[in-house]
């Protein structure tokens, strides 16, 4: 059996060898024993009840929550040749009678059916009278009641066990700490059940909370562009209408943004999700309504305009992105307002009072995990029961460790004006008094005689703002909510107010502004594997394209950034790729291979032609001399310099017969240009004056100087 599951892998899925513990876990379920896995996002939990399904007698049975997730796995499996279907609601009913008769007839390795459906009668009965390989339970934190993701059928499964009780199941989650894990084994019935804990950390993706400002739309922006121009992400926010306005505005920017709320039509949700699946670089704008399960493994980060009600929800989220294994972030902007509107939202709930406790201590984590000045990745899997023994080294606090000031006196300050205002006013208005506004409002009150009027003008707004929001965040001050957003003392500022406390807070320090590289798959790609790579993504688009599916299904961006590495230019070389199995090599091993070779061959022409322009330029030629010698053009000339100026051969100074404030203005025009990666509008912006080849020539020595800085 265990040869038998590495065969699949490497075979049918392309894989050379099992990741822990999806070895163990696989030869578990095979024999016929349950499993708990508890696996992060992008840790290859499908494989362990997929290669299962394919390897033992009978059909596997996927239940899973999501429709469009259901489709999207059952087209990357038939991908890789593997017998898959799903029922649901989007099929007729021919199509779904067929299904059934595949199921019964032995001719699938897996089939993926909604909760709602497997628990019908009819389907349970069908059940009986089908060959089965296996349950397996996808997203199966969906089954705890205090979780971000409940489905009440979910609760209901433990009917598998009961009615079938030889058939082994398999339960599976990337997002449950230890009371949640303690649930799932009890209402799915799986204590006999093998737990495999792998761990929660997403090394790959990059955590970076920042304190919002007056435009975060702006912020979001910034961050797009100088990280992940022309990729896919998704970005959160709290609200329907804030979604829309996001949307609309990042779309006017010139980015393909699409809403995604439960309030649109139907349609319009698929639609929207469609072609976020199907097509490269579109960001999605949701709600937590859009995301559990999504299966698109080059999500190259995740936003959050709102801070998340607990960190299973920011975990969970944040997930959806770099499921490819390569290099991803999860951005968020988050500001006092979050904390009131959270904790308003909360007070006005129908839960009951044990749920509302529960969810103020995981609101009040999320809040610990904004503020804090050390590795948030420790704090992080901490929560999760899981250990990092070292800083993480990939996330803002360690990158960018945050100073920290004694805020004790502002604290006094701060709580003090709460005091002495009634504990009746929200934060806006104590910071008019304690910067000592000339307000109408203040003098109504009588409040620009207190003792704290004016005794505040250390700081400024937004740094009160921050004092505030961490007070808050501290458990210091409350937020009354009857008092429509009012802050009150709390028992655990009384230390602060005698003096028998320190209060350090953390001080929000602006980032300089550093040229980056554009990131393409999450990895810098420049030069001619930028050509390469744009070339190889074109093939797997035409291709998708052809079939109807998402590119992703095609190759994996991991798959062709190996490729790009590898350069294979033989079937059995390309066979060795991650992800490049025995059915994609027959149906795309050719078409890859082809431009493979085209790059090749272009680059060794290229490689050829500009040494012999080096050969003459080294010989004291300047570039028209050049030109007019090999019948080529004075801007075919520059280009080759231009090369040479990139790989550090010829300086810039050299290559050109300008002035320097020539080459400044082109410099600077070239920089004001998405940092100097466009450059028609320059030639545009002096008219033709300076031709493409003396533009690529600048381009180049600009991206020296970026490297050399960086090195």
């Amino acid at each position: 059996m265990e040869q038998q599951a590495l065969q699949v892998l490497r075979t049918v899925f392309g894989y050379e060898s099992f990741r822990p513990p999806q070895e163990q876990v696989i030869d578990t379920v095979i024999r016929g024993g349950d499993a708990l896995v508890l696996m992060p996002t992008g840790g290859g939990k499908s494989l362990c009840y997929q290669i299962p399904a394919i390897v033992r007698p009978g059909t596997g049975i996927v239940v899973s929550p999501l429709i469009a997730l259901m489709q999207d796995q059952v087209a990357a499996l038939r991908q890789s040749g593997v017998r898959a279907a799903f029922l649901n609601s989007t099929l007729g009913a021919a199509a779904a009678r067929a299904v059934e008769e595949a199921l019964l007839a032995g001719e699938l390795d897996l089939l993926y059916v909604a909760p709602e459906r497997l628990l019908t009668g009819r389907f349970l009965d069908l059940l009986a009278r089908a060959p089965l390989a296996l349950f397996a339970i996808d997203e199966a934190h969906c089954v705890s009641q205090w979780g971000h993701d409940f489905r009440p059928e979910y609760i209901q499964l433990s009917v598998l066990h009961e009615r079938f009780p030889a058939v082994p199941r398999i339960a599976l989650t990337a997002t449950a700490d230890e009371p949640t894990r303690r649930e799932i084994i009890a209402r799915l019935q799986l204590e006999q059940a093998q737990v495999f804990l792998n761990g929660f950390d997403r090394p790959n993706i990059r955590y970076r909370i920042v304190e919002r400002g007056s435009n975060a739309r702006e912020q979001l922006l910034r961050f797009i562009r100088a990280e992940h121009d022309g990729e896919a992400g998704i970005v959160y926010c709290l609200s329907r209408k804030r979604v829309e306005e996001v949307a609309h505005w990042l779309a006017e920017q010139g980015l393909t943004a699409l809403p995604y709320h439960a309030g649109l039509p139907a349609e319009t949700r698929r639609v929207h999700q469609e072609r976020f699946l199907r097509e490269e670089g579109v960001i999605i704008v949701a709600t937590i309504a859009f995301g559990m399960g999504i299966d698109k493994p080059d999500v190259r980060f995740v936003a959050h305009l709102n801070l998340p009600k607990s960190v299973e929800a920011y975990y969970q989220e944040t997930g959806r992105a770099g499921r490819d294994g390569l290099p991803a972030d999860a951005w968020m902007a988050y500001g006092l307002q979050d904390v009131i509107t959270l904790r308003q939202m909360l007070a006005q709930s129908e839960a009951d009072e044990s749920h509302k406790r529960v969810e103020h201590h995981k609101l009040d984590a999320m809040l610990g995990l904004c503020e804090l000045t050390s590795c948030r990745r420790q704090a992080l899997l901490r929560y999760f029961g899981d250990h990092l023994h070292e800083p993480c080294g990939n996330c803002d606090t360690c990158l960018e460790p945050p100073q920290t000031w004694d805020a004790t006196v502002a604290a006094q300050k701060a709580l003090s004006c709460v005091h002495r205002t009634g504990q009746r006013f929200g934060v806006n208005y104590l910071i008019d008094v304690l910067l000592g506004k000339d307000d109408e409002r203040l003098r109504r009150f009588g409040h620009h005689q207190l003792s704290v009027f004016g005794i505040g003008q250390e700081l400024n707004v937004n740094e009160w703002r921050g004092v505030f929001r961490q007070l808050i965040a501290r458990g210091l001050l409350a937020v009354d909510i009857e008092g429509h957003g009012a802050l009150r003392l709390t028992e655990r500022c009384r230390p602060v107010l005698r003096g028998e406390e320190t209060v350090l807070l953390r001080r929000e320090i602006k980032a300089a502004k550093a040229p980056r590289n554009r990131r393409k798959g999450g990895a810098a790609v420049a030069g001619s594997d930028e050509a390469l790579w744009e070339a190889l993504r074109a093939q797997r688009r035409l291709l998708a394209e052809e079939q109807g599916v998402a590119p992703y299904m095609i190759f994996h961006d991991a798959t062709l950034m190996e490729m790009m590495a590898a350069r294979p230019t033989t079937l059995a070389a390309l066979a060795h790729i991650s992800g490049v199995g025995t059915r994609k090599l027959e149906a795309y091993g050719e078409a890859f291979l082809a431009v493979l070779q085209q790059h090749a061959d272009a680059e060794t022409e290229r490689s050829d032609t500009v040494e012999d322009t080096l050969q003459l330029f080294r010989r004291g030629m300047h570039a028209e001399a050049i030109a007019h010698r090999r019948g080529l053009t004075v801007d075919t000339i520059h280009s080759h310099l231009a090369t040479a100026i990139a790989r550090g051969q010829v300086e810039l100074n050299d290559a050109l017969g300008l002035a320097q404030a020539e080459v400044n203005a082109i410099a600077d025009a070239l920089l004001a240009q998405d940092g100097g990666k466009r450059l028609k509008p320059v030639y545009e912006m002096f008219d033709g004056r300076y031709g493409y080849g003396v533009l690529r020539c600048v381009q180049a020595a600009l991206g020296r100087e970026i490297q050399d800085a960086r090195e």
